[in-house]
């Protein structure tokens, strides 16, 4: 056949080489500092970070929530998140109900904290620092001399929320006065005050103390009884020995990978009530300085539905993450369905409200693969579309639908051989153990903030998980609808006849 006189040859390339021709049918990237996190449904690199989404105006909050069913990729994701984040220089705190991260302490070099009855680690929940406080209102986020109000009024509402927890109701107005005047006349020595002390101040009230709310002391004892019992169960009770006294030397978090494990007291009922003072003490510690907050830090909530539960929780958690861009902290919440949730209360109850709330107000969702019936809770509470809503019914291991502020992105996630290893949960299924192998790293200029290695983050010799035919079909159907690039999906790199699982 022949061709027109002055015509170049015909060439035939790739899909890859061809989307090169449809530029604006491919979605911006999330930022040049982003951290590699997979494949992106054309088969381009899919990188994130909080803070360079926030600074480039993706999203206008940094905190972050994931979805996903047990065994879909869910862990291994907020695992690797942390690593990377660690290794770019930033601080990872997670709070591990289930001890699933010590393999993750352990490769930064550090030792989980561990928390529970008789294991001598004590975190007081009202240490908070004396240098700044916050302030959120209308005229946006700032800074101020902190003076002993302030602190007062955070350790006022720790102590309701723990009280409105552990009561299973909102605090009477007697309750709450006597609550309040008796933190107020433990304040003001050398050290913090304590949960004991606040509590021998509810049983035994000083005279004072009743005159400034016109009572007796008599009267003032009545009003803040029930909720000095409820307190004292903290102090002298079941759950005593792990935030009844000042802080454990050498507990302080600094920068770096901490883990606080709370594994010993999981099956606890009492579980989100530990976990909101273990949260407090977690923010207390933001406070340590103006130098605390020039660091970045991502805080990851495992298990976050246990907090979700209770109004009074819910409503602490919601404040503490209203006051991430604050800190320069991004918040994780972690749970594994819509229906956790519904868990919260009973359908449109306050706490059901908060607890929704909190994650409508964070803009970005990573959710992985859902059964029908909570994909289509997750489309109402979420705002995914019909076409979103039916890929998240039909993820593969590994795969997520991730809603960055206004845009969608369909991401294969990506591990590398190193976060196989300290993503791995499922040892105890197998005959046996994955080997211990020290992944502790050296961190030098070249791992300071902003740079990370290949083949710390996966980018080479990196692992997949899922079926290579799954991804394939699940990019097809989200590059016919639009979702991530738009562009038709790229063949992806196999790995044998599957891509590698993790663990």
């Amino acid at each position: 056949m022949s061709r027109r006189k002055g015509l170049p040859p015909p060439h035939r390339g790739t899909t890859s080489e061809l989307r090169a021709l449809y530029p604006f049918a491919v979605t911006p990237p999330l930022g040049a500092r982003s951290c590699y996190m997979g494949q992106d449904s054309s088969g381009a690199a899919f990188g994130f970070d909080p803070w360079e989404c926030y600074a480039n105006g993706s999203v206008t909050n940094p905190n972050m929530v994931v979805l996903g069913q047990i065994g879909k990729g869910k862990s291994a994701f907020v695992k690797s998140l942390m690593w990377r984040q660690y290794l770019m220089g930033r601080s990872c705190w997670a709070l591990d109900p289930k001890g699933e991260y010590g393999a993750l302490a352990a490769a930064a070099g550090t030792t989980p904290l561990r928390l529970g009855p008789g294991l001598g680690l004590r975190l007081n929940p009202l240490d908070v620092a004396q240098d700044e406080a916050v302030r959120v209102g209308q005229g946006g986020v700032g800074r101020l001399p902190t003076d002993p109000s302030a602190a007062h009024r955070r350790r006022a509402e720790l102590l309701g929320a723990l009280l409105e927890s552990s009561l299973g109701r909102p605090l009477q107005p007697p309750e709450r006065a006597a609550t309040e005047v008796a933190l107020a006349s433990v304040e003001g020595g050398a050290l913090p005050p304590t949960l004991p002390e606040v509590v021998a101040a509810l049983l035994q009230p000083a005279a004072s103390a009743a005159a400034a709310l016109g009572t007796d002391v008599a009267g003032l004892r009545n009003d803040g009884r029930n909720v000095a019992l409820e307190l004292r169960r903290l102090v002298h009770g079941d759950l005593a020995g792990m935030f009844d006294g000042q802080s454990s030397p050498g507990a302080g978090l600094g920068t770096g990978m901490v883990v606080l494990d709370l594994s010993r007291v999981y099956a606890s009922p009492a579980l989100g009530l530990l976990m909101t003072c273990a949260l407090c003490w977690f923010q207390n510690s933001l406070d340590g300085g103006p130098g605390a907050r020039r660091t970045k830090r991502l805080v990851v909530l495992d298990e976050a539905w246990a907090v979700l539960a209770h109004l009074g929780t819910a409503r602490w958690l919601q404040a503490m993450f209203k006051l991430s861009r604050a800190y320069g902290v991004s918040n994780v919440a972690v749970v594994h369905r819509v229906s956790d949730l519904r868990a919260a209360g009973d359908g449109g109850s306050r706490q059901e409200r908060l607890a929704e709330g909190l994650l409508a107000d964070t803009e970005t969702r990573v959710v992985f693969a859902q059964e029908a019936a909570e994909a289509s809770r997750a489309a109402d509470l979420l705002g995914l579309s019909a076409t979103e809503q039916s890929l998240v019914a039909r993820l593969p291991r590994g795969t997520a639908l991730w809603r960055v502020g206004a845009r969608s992105y369909l991401v294969r996630h990506r591990l590398s051989t190193r976060e196989l290893r300290l993503a791995d949960t499922d040892a105890a299924m197998r005959a046996e153990a994955a080997p211990v192998v020290d992944y502790r790293v050296q961190k030098g200029p070249e791992m300071g903030e902003g740079a990370v290695s290949a083949a710390e983050t996966g980018t080479a010799g990196a692992a997949e998980i899922g079926t290579a035919s799954a991804w394939e079909e699940g990019a097809a159907r989200a590059g016919e609808v639009g979702v991530g690039t738009g562009a038709t999906g790229q063949r992806p790199v196999r790995s044998g006849k599957h891509f590698r699982r993790a663990q």
